[in-house]
């Protein structure tokens, strides 16, 4: 897994969490460049994506490394989340989006169904 936030300490609580709860965090990365540059040599199962990210934000990034990776799993976690920006999320290539309000629960949940789905 890579998690992607522009916030360190949001970036470090998530990778930690996940960890904790069994989860393998191949790398993170604090913007959008570094996603792109960090899935292409780290070939991440799945992607967990920050919105909101200053110079290019998260659905920039899921575009561009789609653009490279067609088929890589990409999870949109924000804050910001409406059905707006869950349709632009779509578009992107976005897999699924789940608003940090959710919780770090959901988020488990969706990134054990992806990694089902990737195995079989």
């Amino acid at each position: 897994m890579l998690v992607v936030d522009d916030t360190d300490h949001v970036r470090t609580m998530l990778v930690d969490m996940l960890q904790l709860d069994g989860f393998e965090v191949c790398g993170e990365a604090a913007s959008g460049p570094d996603a792109m540059a960090s899935a292409g040599r780290l070939d991440p199962e799945v992607i967990i994506m920050d919105y909101k990210m200053p110079g290019m934000n998260g659905l920039e990034a899921s575009r561009a490394i789609r653009e490279q990776r067609p088929n890589q799993p990409i999870i949109l976690y924000t804050a910001y989340l409406d059905p707006k920006l869950e349709e632009e999320a779509r578009q992107a290539g976005v897999a699924i989006c789940i608003g940090k309000v959710e919780g770090l629960g959901r988020l488990e949940r969706h990134i054990t169904e992806l990694a089902r789905d990737l195995a079989s």
